[in-house]
């Protein structure tokens, strides 16, 4: 009886130490793998200002080479560009009424689903300087941003983050594998966008499709860049042209997207400048390979001259200049002399 007891003790320990050990591999040990995060690109909106006068391929083609290059660099989303002639009031020679000079960038921007033309400008009683342009749009895109109420004007209710669809139902109208992806980032990200003072309107938001869009307004700001050409970054060299201040606002904060044009230099530029090579960081150089000397004063004389401008004006803008006989000494603004 005693071998028998210890023998039965026995068994009852080894299984009882194999069960445990076989319990303990069963067990899954939790880890807690190193996984490295990209940060988000910054969110970008290209605005060019200008008195397109009138509005021309060259002014289209910057946009899209823009976009191309600083998506490329992998730290930028451009999720759409606007468009903002400027006020009568600027009085630059052979400048038309601003009324028609929107209509033809409205026109020549039917095809883009991503750039779009702003009358904010234009409807001041006064001419704007760029840096606070750059502000006014600034404050609209970001309105819980550090410069919320601080310029004047009237603050627009919107959403700061990239509505991301969220629960909604796909329908045979959507075929999301041939959507492209930078234009459902911008559509999202300017959801009724068509209803800002910006943009002619006012923000409802009533209206917003809350159930399709999920906002997520812990998302970064969107930087509002200004794209330009080597002329204008040359610019800032003229005497008392710029206010100082202006400048550091506009490089140093928001940032240049400079588009190359024949025969500028545009590094050796900021090189020579102190202040622009203080904020070299903030400005993007885009090459433009192909050749193009397209400007709205050449356009303009052929116009003078009854030549053709076909296939370097978008052909609705061409149409509308002709029905409505743009560009004649009558339709030119006075220009005041002092």
């Amino acid at each position: 009886m005693p071998i028998t007891i210890k023998f039965v003790s026995i068994c009852t320990r080894t299984c009882t130490k194999k069960t445990s050990l076989k319990s303990n591999k069963d067990q899954k040990i939790p880890r807690s793998p190193l996984r490295l995060k990209m940060a988000a690109p910054t969110r970008v909106v290209l605005l060019a200002c200008g008195s397109f006068n009138p509005i021309t391929n060259m002014h289209l083609r910057m946009f899209e080479i823009a976009r191309d290059y600083l998506q490329r660099l992998g730290k930028y989303q451009v999720i759409g560009g606007l468009v903002s002639p400027v006020n009568d009031a600027y009085a630059k020679k052979d400048l038309i009424s601003g009324k028609h000079r929107a209509e033809m960038c409205k026109l020549a921007l039917q095809s883009s689903d991503w750039v779009k033309t702003s009358t904010w400008e234009l409807e001041r009683d006064c001419w704007t300087e760029t840096a606070k342009v750059l502000k006014h749009f600034d404050s609209e895109l970001n309105p819980c941003g550090d410069n919320q109420h601080d310029n004047g004007l009237p603050s627009v209710p919107r959403c700061t983050g990239t509505p991301q669809r969220r629960g909604v139902k796909r329908t045979s109208r959507r075929n999301v594998k041939n959507q492209d992806t930078a234009s459902n980032d911008f559509m999202r990200a300017f959801h009724n966008v068509s209803h800002l003072a910006c943009f002619g309107g006012q923000f409802a938001p009533e209206e917003a499709d809350n159930d399709a869009y999920d906002i997520n307004a812990n998302q970064t700001r969107v930087q509002v860049k200004l794209l330009c050409g080597a002329d204008l970054l040359e610019s800032f060299a003229v005497p008392d042209l710029w206010a100082k201040e202006d400048m550091e606002t506009i490089v140093g904060k928001h940032g240049l997207v400079v588009v190359t044009r024949s025969g500028s230099d545009p590094r050796k530029f900021i090189y020579e400048s102190d202040m622009l090579y203080k904020y070299q960081n903030n400005i993007d150089i885009v090459t433009e390979w192909i050749y193009n000397d397209i400007s709205s004063t050449k356009i303009r004389r052929a116009i003078k001259r009854n030549e053709s401008i076909r296939y370097i004006v978008p052909d609705p803008v061409i149409k509308y200049i002709k029905s409505n006989e743009l560009y004649q000494p009558e339709n030119i603004i006075e220009v005041e002399k002092k």
